[in-house]
């Protein structure tokens, strides 16, 4: 038990010795940190930009997601895989390939009538479906 109390008295006394041996930061140099380290934080006119960029994009996502929703859901549709849909500022961006011009107008008129969109630039092209050779 001597023994223990001994090296705990021991570890005591050294460990600011060890300390001193790795070149801590002294309180002059952690103020200095401290101050470097608030001038490069935002400002609060970058934060609440930021805030607004992060609420564009989740409002751009969710747009999207109730698009792509309301063309999964549709009949004719449900099975067109080739129509990717980007929103943005309620503008509403349909591209890829499709087999008919009905098609591409169907998908028009379905991304109008989703809630939230305020417009529709359909850059769908039609394209027939490629034949298998079959040998």
């Amino acid at each position: 038990m001597k023994t223990l109390i001994a090296a705990a008295v021991a570890a005591a006394f050294a460990f600011p010795a060890f300390a001193q041996q790795q070149n801590l930061p002294d309180s002059k140099a952690r103020a200095e940190n401290r101050e470097s380290a608030q001038s490069t934080l935002p400002s609060a006119e970058e934060r609440a930009g930021n805030r607004r960029e992060v609420s564009k994009s989740a409002a751009g996502a969710t747009l999207t997601g109730k698009v792509k929703t309301a063309l999964a859901s549709d009949a004719g549709l449900s099975t067109m895989t080739n129509i990717n849909v980007d929103s943005a500022d309620g503008v509403v961006t349909l591209k890829g390939k499709v087999d008919s011009a009905e098609t591409k107008k169907k998908a028009e008129q379905i991304a109008k009538k989703v809630d939230g969109v305020k417009q529709v630039k359909n850059e769908l092209r039609v394209e027939a479906p490629k034949k298998d050779k079959q040998s």
